[in-house]
């Protein structure tokens, strides 16, 4: 899929803004979870969903198995962050109200494969952005925190990290945009993490060993301010300009049903490998 308004069938896309609610993180993901489950059984369209949570690192899978995990929680919450385990994939991401996550969940049909899930979400960020750089690019940023082979970068400085989180045929594609300064900071808190959570033992997953330099924000990298509203009101704009109808709604009632069970499993998720760290 090379023209990325193809994502949105029959030219129609539901919008969901979930910055003024007061979400934990956790329930985020799993309203991704449900809105995935959702698309899955034909309950609902092609959806966007952005969404910003005060400060707070989202582990990933592989993170939860650190030999002194205890200890680097303990210390990021000592920070004044927030901590959690995600139930899709990638490592360690710093969150803040600098930071936007634009989820795009999508109905497979067999034919989107976990590479045509990226290059989804990389066409439609290339799109967002165009007015204010021409110049992003794909590939892994060797020394970035939650490096991928889908790591957005302007320059070589990444900026942008993508995962999924496939439920049957339902799948929700995860970006977040680190949007303003200091992106770099934000690299030290997870090289920081890692070097309390590793403490020079020999581990069975590689982590990675996080330089800042690699990581920048966009609206540094740019050379002009910008910021979450400026993106979010962008985003709309380059939808309807290409007449693609956007409804801003909220989760429907059977959703919320099904939220029910997919909060649960995040629940339990998080006490096993958090315990009295994680914040329900």
């Amino acid at each position: 899929m090379n023209n990325w308004q193809e994502i949105f069938t029959n030219h129609k896309v539901r919008f969901i803004d979930h910055r003024s609610y007061d979400l934990r993180i956790w329930e985020s993901f799993a309203i991704d979870d449900t809105l995935a489950e959702s698309i899955h059984s034909c309950e609902a369209r092609t959806t966007l969903r952005v969404w910003t949570h005060p400060d707070t690192v989202v582990l990933g899978i592989a993170d939860s198995r650190l030999p002194h995990l205890t200890e680097a929680a303990q210390w990021l919450k000592e920070e004044g962050f927030n901590v959690i385990v995600r139930n899709s994939g990638g490592l360690a991401v710093v969150l803040d109200e600098g930071v936007l996550n634009i989820s795009l969940v999508v109905q497979n049909d067999d034919s989107i494969g976990i590479h045509e899930g990226y290059h989804r979400m990389v066409q439609l960020i290339k799109a967002l952005l165009a007015d204010w750089t021409d110049q992003v690019e794909a590939f892994e940023v060797v020394g970035s925190y939650c490096p991928g082979d889908y790591d957005l970068s302007i320059n070589g400085k990444k900026f942008a990290g993508i995962s999924q989180r496939r439920i049957r045929n339902g799948i929700a594609i995860q970006i977040y945009l680190s949007v303003t300064a200091d992106h770099q900071a934000r690299a030290r808190l997870i090289r920081d993490f890692y070097q309390l959570g590793i403490k020079g033992e020999e581990t069975r997953f590689s982590y990675p060993h996080v330089k800042p330099e690699t990581m920048e924000a966009l609206e540094t990298l740019i050379g002009r301010p910008l910021s979450v509203e400026d993106l979010i009101v962008k985003l709309k704009e380059i939808l309807i300009e290409a007449g693609i109808e956007v409804k801003q709604e909220e989760l429907t009632q059977a959703e919320l049903e099904i939220l029910k069970k997919r909060k649960k499993l995040m629940i339990d998720r998080n006490e096993k490998a958090l315990g009295n760290l994680f914040e329900k």
